[in-house]
């Protein structure tokens, strides 16, 4: 039997980032990965492919809008050059996650499926047995089918089969309002595709600010239609296509469509693992739950990234990831927080957020105060012609940043300084002091945060004091 100091199971971004920061401090490690390739969801099916296909999808939309300007552009989408853009990133990316590269750092790896035959032992395609001082569970998750009749009976996909869809459909149903099917739903749309979006709750983005989902409606109410409180009945085929039975508020609705899109949330990957026979517990969707320090109800075991649940974003599983190798490797105890872990929603515009939310704030009873700016009021926004969107932001009363959100062209980035602020424990008022170049699409965040000192210079006894002083002077 082989002993290591650490193993990973899952070669994925959290399991990699372990495996390769483990062996750089000198650990022996061994990496279990049971699909026969590495890089995960994020590399295969989720953020790379999907973020080509999204970018591809917004070239040929402004491509489409160029008419405005006297050029015509029209015809219908070639669907395998946008594929070939696809596994062109896909490709270009595998080749850091290259098994070769992590034997050449000293770890060794294994592909297959493991299983736990005591807490420290695990065996992996029924033939070999490994030993581990620590264990990463690392599994990471798949997409999440809802039982709705006739759903067995049509062809469906998910991001793992929808890259490969050889033409574009005419009409395209997504169910689910999440980050993942409205991306996709907006790209598919942008390629000349009549898209619905079905969502069962009052809203899509759920867990976002509120007015961050009423101006995100707003704007992809443009390229899609939207159905919300939706109680979806069954699926049958139509024909070459396919009807969805819905009921919203209390009438019955058929939406019609070439293509079924199923986005409603993920389930682990670690059932396989029988976890019970170390001792692990699981959580009641199957999930594997971890505490700040990332270990399991087992101190020598650990859950990171979308096996343990907390939260489906590459970025933290990342973030995880590098607080294990601290812990697994050293014996340490340190925690991750995650507070100010922030997600993008990559539609077009792309939607930010870090923190709290207004709702989130109100709930929990703490006294804090909203800065907003309208893109609008933004004079690079209005050079772009960019204009849909705000930036909030939600301080305590002495302006410590609680939360930030945003909807607009590129968020992601330029709401960038914000994330510095609140990682450095900088006020939002240090977000007004910063130079911006002008015209920047950052400056909506400087302008934002310039409210704050006008609050302060102009709303309280600041005015009274500084005019009696100027009466002075003169």
């Amino acid at each position: 039997m082989e002993k290591y100091d650490v193993i990973v199971i899952g070669g994925g971004s959290a399991g990699l980032t372990v495996a390769s920061g483990a062996a750089s401090l000198g650990a022996r490690v061994a990496l279990i990965e049971q699909s026969g390739r590495l890089g995960g969801d994020c590399l295969h099916f989720g953020c790379v492919p999907s973020k080509a296909f999204i970018q591809a999808a917004k070239e040929v939309s402004t491509a489409r809008r160029a008419a405005s300007f006297g050029l015509d552009v029209s015809g219908t989408v070639d669907l395998s050059a946008v594929k070939s853009r696809v596994e062109e990133a896909v490709g270009s990316i595998q080749q850091q996650d290259d098994p070769k590269r992590f034997t050449e750092m000293g770890v060794d790896i294994y592909f297959g499926r493991a299983e736990f035959v005591t807490p420290n032992a695990l065996l992996i395609e029924g033939e070999d047995y490994v030993y581990g001082k620590s264990i990463v569970i690392a599994t990471g998750s798949s997409p999440l089918i809802p039982e709705i009749p006739g759903l067995e009976d049509v062809t469906y996909h998910t991001n793992e089969s929808v890259f490969d869809l050889e033409e574009l459909p005419g009409k395209a149903i997504f169910i689910g309002g999440g980050p993942i099917s409205l991306e996709l739903a907006q790209a598919f749309s942008h390629l000349g595709s009549e898209v619905t979006v079905v969502e069962k709750a009052s809203s899509i983005l759920s867990k976002e600010d509120r007015s961050i989902q009423e101006a995100a409606v707003e704007v992809l109410g443009e390229d899609l239609r939207i159905v919300t409180d939706a109680d979806i009945q069954k699926v049958t085929k139509d024909g070459d296509g396919l009807s969805l039975h819905c009921t919203v508020e209390g009438k019955d609705l058929h939406i019609n469509g070439d293509m079924l899109f199923v986005g409603t949330g993920r389930k682990p990957n670690s059932e396989a693992l029988n976890v019970d026979k170390a001792g692990v517990e699981i959580d009641q969707k199957g999930f594997i739950p971890a505490g700040d320090d990332l270990r399991t109800n087992v101190s020598h075991i650990f859950s990171i990234g979308d096996a343990n649940g907390r939260y489906f974003f590459t970025h933290a599983a990342g973030m995880e990831g590098k607080q294990v190798v601290q812990n697994a490797v050293f014996g340490l105890k340190g925690k991750v927080s995650y507070d100010q872990l922030p997600w993008v929603t990559y539609t077009s515009p792309e939607i930010f957020h870090a923190g709290m939310t207004e709702e989130e704030a109100k709930e929990s009873g703490i006294n804090y105060k909203v800065y907003e700016t309208t893109l609008d009021d933004v004079d690079r926004f209005v050079a772009d012609h960019q204009t849909h969107g705000l930036v909030k932001i939600l301080t305590d009363w002495k302006g410590k940043i609680l939360g930030a959100h945003a909807v607009g062209e590129g968020a992601g980035d330029w709401m960038q300084p914000v994330l510095y602020a609140m990682a450095k424990n900088n006020g939002i008022g240090s977000l007004s002091n910063m130079t911006y170049p002008y015209p920047n699409h950052a400056s909506a965040v400087q302008q934002t945060a310039d409210l704050f000192w006008r609050e302060k210079l102009f709303d309280g006894p600041v005015p009274v004091v500084t005019k009696k002083l100027i009466e002075y002077k003169r």
